[in-house]
């Protein structure tokens, strides 16, 4: 989402580092490039004001303007505000001290509030939290049913009472998670294509007879400076307690995640990234701040290999790599599983110094994931266990049957032939011995 506002920030910030001393006149021209590459994101021109200010206040001062790395120091004062614009710290839900937890789940149509209130129950759920969720759009077409298909492919049970009146239907729901000590009661409330006062009267009705712990706010992330809007006309009606962004994995410019937080107040607690139920993640400001400003997010990396990657395949795998066994089939698990972790755009922008999706000059991208999966899919189990049986009638065969190349197959087994050459050679150095004697183990593919 970020990708256009932070190729702008690099290329301003590469001309600071690349001068020895930094004059006033140097700060005041990258911040006005910093400034229109914001507001060129779509982030509020109040907001942009601002942070402008702050920077060149903190910037050119004696520390920044005598310091031996003057541009580096720049780039540490944008990392902080940006992170402070966004609320500095991850927020966490707030929890009851009596059960149950209740979460009113708000939002315009279209924004995601229905999948996101699913994401959420199933978060919690691995939290060790165990949700209800509630059906209370009623006007939607097929909104409850949503709900429930949503609802059974988690394994989280959906209270629903059809048509019958939304706050009717929740006071029963509180009632049954009480009962049957529910952690978290998430309700799912009607939306609107556009705000007005008949489903703002709705949501007071519901507030009053529930009093929520959370009013969290779904807002999409791809409707830019209306987000923002949206966003301040909800506070102002319920005084919400924090926000969701969804729809971050889209094309976006950025500005609503830059600009929400600083006009209502109230922070960033989720964003989505993706479609799948797992797609919901915390909200971390500083790891958000270093990704737009290309010094990765190594730290999300990590969450995300270790919940997407299985140990005990990743120690098999590591036999097969000692033993010089690893076939087609062992890559295309790999392929997967990496795949499991998100699109390789994300994962290239959580690299420090990565900021596209282009390696070494190869291109890095989802469609390529797609078309080597489909090449190895296209083989015998035969030809993945021994692919040196694979002769030009079968490149055919294959490249035909995945809808590819005789090229792309061609490629695909060099990179392949290469690789196992490389860790055969590494197996016969010191560094494959030391593996073999258990004293370090291998990175996953």
């Amino acid at each position: 989402m970020f990708e256009g506002l932070s190729e702008k920030l690099q290329l301003t910030f590469k001309k600071l580092t690349g001068k020895g001393k930094l004059s006033e006149k140097d700060i005041q021209d990258a911040m006005r490039e910093v400034k229109m590459a914001l507001l060129e994101a779509d982030v509020h021109f109040v907001v942009v004001k601002e942070l402008v200010k702050n920077v060149t206040e903190r910037a050119i001062g004696h520390e920044i303007m005598q310091s031996l790395t003057p541009g580096q120091q720049v780039i540490k004062i944008v990392n902080e505000e940006l992170t402070k614009l966004m609320g500095g710290s991850v927020s966490k839900i707030n929890s009851s001290t009596t059960l149950p937890t209740v979460i009113m789940m708000v939002g315009l149509q279209g924004s995601g509030k229905t999948t996101t209130a699913g994401k959420l129950a199933n978060y919690l759920n691995k939290q060790q939290k165990k949700s209800l969720l509630v059906a209370c759009d009623i006007y939607r077409p097929a909104a409850i049913k949503q709900l429930q298909i949503l609802g059974e492919s988690i394994g989280i049970k959906v209270f629903e009472r059809g048509t019958q009146d939304p706050v009717l239907t929740a006071r029963e729901a509180f009632d049954f998670a009480r009962n049957e000590q529910y952690d978290v009661l998430i309700v799912d409330t009607a939306g609107r294509l556009h705000i007005n006062q008949e489903m703002m009267d709705e949501l007071i009705k519901l507030k009053t007879s529930l009093k929520p712990h959370e009013i969290i706010l779904a807002v999409d992330a791809m409707t830019g400076q209306d987000a923002v809007n949206v966003a301040k006309t909800f506070n102002e009606t319920l005084d919400i307690s924090g926000i969701i962004l969804t729809k971050l994995d889209g094309d976006a410019r950025g500005g609503a995640a830059l600009s929400v937080k600083a006009v209502t107040g109230k922070n960033i607690k989720f964003v989505g990234s993706g479609e799948k139920t797992g797609d919901l993640e915390p909200f971390y400001p500083d790891r958000m701040a270093s990704r737009i400003l290309g010094m990765g997010d190594v730290l999300s990396l990590i969450e995300k290999a270790q919940s997407a990657f299985d140990e005990n395949k990743a120690q098999e795998l590591e036999k097969k790599l000692r033993s010089q066994r690893f076939t087609l089939n062992d890559f295309l698990d790999q392929l997967r599983q990496i795949k499991n972790m998100g699109s390789i755009g994300d994962i290239m922008s959580m690299i420090p110094g990565f900021n596209a999706q282009k390696l070494a000059g190869v291109e890095l991208s989802d469609k390529e994931l797609v078309k080597t999966e489909a090449v190895i899919c296209s083989m015998t189990l035969n030809e993945r266990e021994d692919p040196t049986t694979i002769n030009g009638s079968r490149r055919r065969r294959i490249a035909i049957g995945s809808g590819t190349t005789i090229q792309d197959v061609n490629k695909l087994l060099k990179s392949f032939d290469e690789f196992r050459r490389m860790m055969k050679q590494f197996q016969g150095s010191g560094a494959g011995k030391a593996v073999k004697r258990g004293k370090f183990k291998l990175p996953f593919i």
